[in-house]
């Protein structure tokens, strides 16, 4: 007889309210796409209008940036957050006249949603054999972020000696679906949207009857049969139709919101600076429209028990208002954390850059590893030695001969300078890298050496010797 046994286990898990979903979703769009949705929103819902703020004096204006100063070398606690929102700004002032320059800059991050899974299997906290199967259900992944195969004929593609079993591939796949996008790795429309929904808080209203919805009777939603879905789930109107918004909040194909093709331009979303020996991270709302509620129409709708659809559209237009609120505060958050640990390389450069993964920010923001994603993927930093995208900062560890981590960014940039100073006739082979290398304190292995250097474009040393000069 099977023995029964009971086992506790401790796990990070997330739960949203459906602004947060929102948020996150709208934290995936760069400036330009963030700012298409909102005019669309603005057209198609009666409840939204375009909030033009009041003229001030140039030196008082603030509503095109907001400011933070992050001080270099300082302890940098995530409680501090409560103060910063809580009260006002903090730190500098905006650049005179309150609007930060508007800077268009190409965009070469492209990237297919296969290699932004990829990227957040390596950077989340996968064991390397969690990794190799999330890479197998990766491959059957649409670019709609679909799991296009059962997971019997996918464990049946598998090489049998590596011992996987249907359960293993199972609970891999639980952990790909929270990864980004939200909804990614469902089997069916219903599933995708219902890993969603299980985001939102548990406590949110009419949360479970979108569940049952996305779950059982999509159909009958889609079809607009609103009597027939009211009566088979036995809901009042007002849930139904909060049920209805919170999986109109959802998306329906969330591996289209990865794109491999780029935009031509791009405006960062932060500017970073110095400024008398502190960092000034700034966010860049000047290129986006502000919106706030009708309030004529609001006060209408005020103890009208009619107009269902209207009421819906005050209610989306709430929930998308503090929903823009959230996206920029967490960007913010985000980008004064990675300010924060990566001090080192805006003073110095790569070979300064410290080893960080996406769960390093999330426990000091006390976030998700896929909200970390989600916040630094198609986001860009501008700052003194350039313009990089969020993502850039992270990078995986090795560890040196004195037990400090090295970052793999850090190590390339040594790889590139030690290449850069080598005498042309006589170039260095991978081997002599990596004693060099050992000499600066930093133990890596020769295969290590030629990944990086082959990641570079760098030749080997033997097509790199300078052939001598014929007279």
């Amino acid at each position: 007889m099977a023995k029964l046994s009971l086992q506790l286990k401790l796990g990070q898990s997330l739960t949203m309210t459906p602004q947060l979903q929102q948020a996150i979703r709208l934290l995936q769009l760069p400036v330009l796409d963030l700012n298409t949705q909102l005019e669309e929103a603005l057209e198609t819902n009666l409840m939204l209008e375009q909030d033009e703020p009041a003229e001030q004096p140039a030196q008082e204006s603030d509503n095109e940036s907001d400011s933070t100063e992050v001080v270099a070398g300082e302890d940098f606690d995530s409680s501090d957050w409560e103060d910063i929102y809580g009260s006002g700004r903090k730190g500098e002032a905006a650049p005179v006249g309150g609007q930060l320059p508007q800077i268009d800059l190409p965009d070469t991050s492209g990237q297919s949603l296969q290699e932004h899974l990829l990227w957040q299997l390596q950077m989340d906290d996968f064991s390397p054999r969690e990794a190799a199967i999330g890479e197998t259900l990766v491959d059957y992944i649409n670019d709609d972020g679909y799991l296009i195969e059962s997971l019997e004929s996918i464990l049946s593609s598998m090489p049998v000696d590596t011992g996987v079993q249907l359960d293993e591939l199972e609970a891999v796949l639980a952990r790909v679906q929270q990864l980004d996008p939200a909804g990614i790795g469902g089997r069916s429309p219903g599933e995708c949207i219902a890993i969603q929904l299980r985001q939102f808080d548990p406590s949110e209203r009419a949360r479970d009857i979108a569940i049952r919805i996305a779950e059982n009777d999509l159909e009958l939603l889609a079809a607009g049969d609103l009597v027939a879905l009211r009566r088979k789930l036995g809901v009042s109107d007002a849930d139904l139709d909060t049920a209805i918004v919170l999986i109109k909040s959802c998306h329906p194909r969330p591996g289209s919101t990865i794109q491999a093709s780029t935009a031509q331009y791009v405006i960062p979303d932060v500017y970073v600076r110095k400024q008398d020996g502190r960092w000034i991270v700034e966010v860049n709302r000047g290129g986006s429209p502000q919106l706030k509620v009708n309030q004529a129409y609001a006060d209408l709708l005020r103890g009208n028990g009619e107009h269902s659809t209207l009421r819906t559209q005050l209610q989306e237009a709430r929930w998308l208002i503090r929903s823009l609120e959230i996206r920029h505060d967490t960007l913010l958050k985000v980008a004064m954390s990675i300010v924060e640990r990566q001090t080192d390389f805006l003073e110095h450069g790569e070979e300064a850059m410290k080893p960080m993964i996406l769960k390093d920010i999330a426990e000091m923001l006390q976030m998700h590893e896929s909200t970390i994603s989600r916040v630094t993927t198609n986001k860009f930093m501008h700052t003194p030695r350039g313009v990089f995208e969020f993502r850039y900062f992270f990078s995986s560890q090795l560890k040196g001969k004195d037990g400090d981590s090295q970052s793999s960014t850090a190590i390339r940039a040594r790889i590139k300078r030690l290449i850069g100073k080598e005498n042309p006739a006589k170039p260095l082979s991978d081997s002599k890298i990596v004693k060099l290398l050992q000499d600066e304190g930093i133990k890596v292995a020769r295969r290590t050496v030629a990944k990086y250097r082959e990641g570079m474009n760098i030749a080997p040393s033997n097509e790199r010797r300078a052939r001598p000069a014929h007279h």
